[in-house]
């Protein structure tokens, strides 16, 4: 087994090892783990709209992975926490997102809800782990 590397995600990651000590993934052989993405943006503001929370945190999950050279194509497992109950936009949205973000392939999938996040506004994070083959 490989030595650890970790990863810091420029802007938002750069902010949060800074304020909280934490990498946003780490690389070990060809496992890639990510910390938790919510749906900020590089100043940690969550959008008003749920939908586009989600996205935005997908995309953070793609910013992330590709910091540790990774993509969705590698993904296999993904965990989803949510506040605020699962009302139909939840599994539409993110449904739609793994077809368009893994349109080859279907991960495992674990949804969580939860009382908070680590933002009081925050309503979902995702976090995923990857193989590279």
């Amino acid at each position: 087994m490989s030595k650890p590397q970790f990863f810091v995600t420029s802007g938002y990651g750069e902010k949060a090892l800074e304020l909280l000590n934490y990498s946003q993934a780490v690389k070990v052989d060809n496992r890639v783990e990510i910390s938790g993405q919510g749906g900020w943006d590089d100043d940690f503001q969550i959008p008003i709209s749920l939908e586009e929370e989600i996205e935005q945190a997908f995309r953070n999950v793609e910013r992330t992975l590709k910091t540790a050279g990774a993509g969705w194509e590698h993904v296999i497992h993904v965990n989803s926490y949510h506040v605020g109950g699962f009302p139909p936009e939840v599994n539409e949205t993110m449904t739609r997102l793994y077809r368009h973000y893994m349109p080859n392939h279907a991960p495992i999938w674990t949804q969580t809800g939860v009382e908070a996040l680590g933002l009081p506004t925050m309503r979902i994070e995702i976090r995923v782990t990857a193989i590279i083959a």
